[in-house]
């Protein structure tokens, strides 16, 4: 368990009082943050806060405990940012699985060239959790996809990802050199794990393009989709037993950027400039002329893992 973590989460509700608006401020679901304040105060043996149907409120505990951890996060934060002001400084990245090996390895080696007395150390974080890791101070600069509403965050220059549709090969629409939404009628769907935001604009789309799948499904891998019981989005892919096709119009846009927490760095500046290179470059995306608030303007993608 990361309890510093979790204590950043604990801090976060005790603002709010809200577990939406504190998922909304930490760019997770309001599950999840349910389920991590029950296992701090089963860590602690405390209950934090009581909870209603109409409010949440601090518990005696919890109002003793917050100003320890409001300290507790706030030393760790200044350690890291100390430790990072040294020789051989380090700058803690995030990027999506989907982007591929190749444009990740893409995204290291430009960074390395722009930036040598830095070492880029590389996770790779589906959108809401990079957010939860920036704004508790365990990523310096992540590549994430919108929508992300957080106070405290800034972003790089937006640009636009067009997905399109992956299918088993023996799915009868790869015969079609494009497909349309409507023609999925009936299908599954499998989406991106822990990208809340962006699954409810897809979603929106799909059913406005006439297509409303049978389920949903979240994962990482195409194992559904390669069983032909699903179909999902993303960029394009060369994987045995599966074809890629694009969207006729392209009715799918996801917005991508870089983030940070706060005023970037150097560092982070520098690695926003390689990001938009590198993302053109390999993974086809393209500007948008729409960015997101507190913009600071500084090869195919391998898709889901097989």
């Amino acid at each position: 368990m990361d309890i510093v973590r979790h204590l950043r989460y604990f801090t976060v509700v005790a603002e709010e009082l809200h577990f939406g608006n504190a998922a909304i401020r930490l760019g997770m679901a309001q599950p999840p943050l349910s389920q991590r304040i029950r296992r701090l105060e089963d860590e602690l043996g405390v209950r934090l806060f009581d909870r209603s149907a109409r409010q949440v409120r601090l518990t005696e505990q919890g109002r003793m405990l917050l100003p320890e951890a409001r300290e507790i996060v706030s030393r760790v934060e200044r350690l890291r940012e100390l430790a990072g002001r040294g020789e051989g400084a380090v700058l803690r990245v995030g990027v999506l699985p989907d982007l591929g090996s190749a444009v990740i390895a893409a995204l290291i080696a430009g960074f390395r060239e722009r930036a040598p007395d830095v070492r880029p150390a590389p996770a790779e974080m589906w959108s809401a959790d990079q957010v939860a890791a920036l704004l508790d101070g365990t990523l310096d600069v992540g590549v994430v996809r919108h929508p992300v509403a957080v106070p405290g965050l800034r972003f790089g220059p937006v640009l636009v990802q067009r997905p399109g549709v992956v299918l088993a090969e023996s799915d009868p629409l790869t015969a079609s050199a494009s497909v349309h939404l409507a023609d999925l009628a009936g299908r599954r769907l499998v989406l991106y794990p822990h990208e809340p935001g962006l699954h409810e604009e897809t979603l929106t789309e799909c059913r406005r393009h006439g297509f409303v799948p049978e389920e949903v499904h979240e994962a990482q891998t195409l194992g559904l989709v390669m069983a032909g019981t699903a179909v999902a989005f993303g960029p394009q892919v060369a994987l045995p037993g599966l074809r890629w096709r694009p969207l006729l119009g392209t009715p799918l846009t996801w917005q991508v950027s870089t983030a940070w927490r706060g005023e970037p760095g150097e560092a982070a500046v520098a690695f926003g400039a390689v990001a938009v290179r590198v993302l053109k470059e390999n993974a086809g995306m393209t500007d948008d002329g729409v960015a997101p608030a507190r913009r600071v303007r500084a090869r195919p993608a391998s898709g889901f893992l097989a």
